[in-house]
């Protein structure tokens, strides 16, 4: 089932011989890691297997929100929300990128409380975010039959379009002089004496002293390939676009039963707010202590299913030659088929919370794969193990709003600035340093 339409990004024709750093991924955060490095003034090749945007980067809800995040995440999200609204004057092009506030509904008492203790988070930040009263939230939405507690709103939350973000900083960058190559999967690392030297391309090898990985979904199997055990698993969610719709609510609204968001075209952006697909997989079991209290954090929330994707997985190697197709060679993007009961059930519920919704007609339906770690935050990190290596994933869901920042910060740790935040949260060595790995629910 084709996944939504992305802005095209042609590759170049050509494959560098050598520059500073090659970035792994094609997503928003390789193409906000690119674009940091070229204004740096580095020479970047960003290499992607398929095409720019085409997974996850172009598939999740479009939300730019600090509202809700792990708090570890706060201080990049904060860095994220100054970053945003330049985007499009940095890159020369519509990121679809607006402020139009986000609220997250509260059911029931303890739900209002919980919010309410989130905002601590925030003191330190100069950030309008506030609870908000049940007839408080009827007034800002009018026309719903939502009955809550309370909100949490945050009006400096926003949106952006995920079919346009990173195609408009891939053409950014290049625009400053880096290397933007599609259907270039990079098959792996080359070393010499323990440091990084250089790629293999499945066009050829590229010179090079740094290396970013931002392979979203598939950065667990290239580090494993290079001897790194990154404990990595993908979850499944599933979304519902519209055709333009009049009278909808302009505030992105997060709920039990459905999120939303307003699209530039007019049309929203629904899905389940709370439940997810994890389909069992071998890496299920190569990384299952590592991720059994995050299983019974968030039990409620995952519906652990066994099927064909078992076996598709199973086939793929654990290793191979750089002079031998990867796999990445094999399956250019990730486009699971959506799971239609779950959409099905998100839009009824949005009709039956804003009767306007009855009218709302289904465009598309996809899905698409998260890349999650085991405390649901992410990795950007230099790797000890291979100096000049860098991993920049498992960002859990969160990694479109946050991209921006992640990319600064990737690109502060390549380049040895003072980092815009402290990294040490998201380090790669947590998982093996003898860290508790803190599971915070909720976010």
């Amino acid at each position: 089932m084709p996944g939504p339409f992305v802005v095209p990004v042609h590759g170049d024709t050509d494959l560098p011989a050598k520059v500073d750093v090659v970035v792994i991924g094609g997503g928003i955060i390789g193409c906000s890691t690119a674009l940091e490095l070229a204004e740096r003034g580095l020479k970047v090749a960003l290499c992607e297997k398929g095409g720019i945007g085409h997974e996850q980067s172009s598939r999740n809800w479009g939300w730019v929100r600090i509202t809700r995040r792990d708090p570890r995440e706060v201080p990049l999200m904060a860095e994220a929300l100054r970053i945003w609204p330049g985007l499009a004057e940095r890159t020369g092009r519509d990121l679809g990128y607006t402020r139009a506030g986000i609220a997250f509904a509260c059911a029931t008492d303890k739900d209002y409380a919980e919010h309410e203790r989130w905002l601590e988070n925030l003191k330190d930040y100069q950030i309008d975010s506030k609870m908000v009263s049940g007839d408080e939230f009827a007034t800002l939405f009018p026309g719903t039959r939502m009955q809550v507690k309370g909100a949490l709103v945050t009006a400096v939350d926003g949106r952006a379009e995920p079919q346009k973000a990173a195609p408009a900083i891939a053409e950014g960058a290049r625009a400053l002089g880096v290397h933007v190559l599609t259907e270039c999967a990079v098959r792996g690392i080359e070393t010499k004496a323990g440091q990084v030297c250089g790629v293999v391309t499945e066009r050829g090898a590229i010179a090079c002293e740094q290396v970013v990985l931002a392979g979203g979904a598939w950065s667990s199997l290239f580090a494993r390939n290079s001897g790194l055990r990154l404990p990595q698993l993908k979850v499944k969610n599933s979304v519902i676009r519209t055709k333009p719709l009049e009278g909808g609510p302009d505030c992105a609204i997060w709920s039990d039963g459905f999120s939303i968001r307003k699209r530039q075209d007019g049309g929203y952006t629904i899905a389940d707010g709370f439940r997810n697909i994890v389909d069992i997989v071998p890496d299920s079991f190569r990384y299952m202590r590592d991720f059994l209290p995050a299983l019974g954090a968030e039990w409620k929330s995952l519906m652990l299913r066994f099927g064909g994707r078992f076996y598709d997985e199973a086939r793929i190697p654990n290793r191979w030659r750089l002079d031998e197709a990867s796999p990445f060679e094999y399956c250019r993007v990730l486009d699971p088929k959506p799971a239609f009961s779950l959409q099905d059930k998100a839009l009824a519920n949005l009709r039956r919370a804003f009767p306007v919704f009855e009218k709302a007609e289904i465009a598309q339906r996809w899905a698409g794969a998260i890349d999650v770690t085991p405390d649901a935050i992410p990795v950007i990190s230099g790797i000890d193990q291979i100096p000049g290596f860098y991993i920049a994933t498992g960002f859990s869901g969160h990694g479109f709003g946050i991209g921006p920042a992640a990319g600064r910060l990737m690109a502060d740790l390549v380049t040895a600035r003072t980092p815009v935040v402290d990294p040490a949260p998201y380090r790669f060595n947590r998982f093996t340093d003898g860290s508790k790995i803190e599971i915070i629910s909720g976010f």
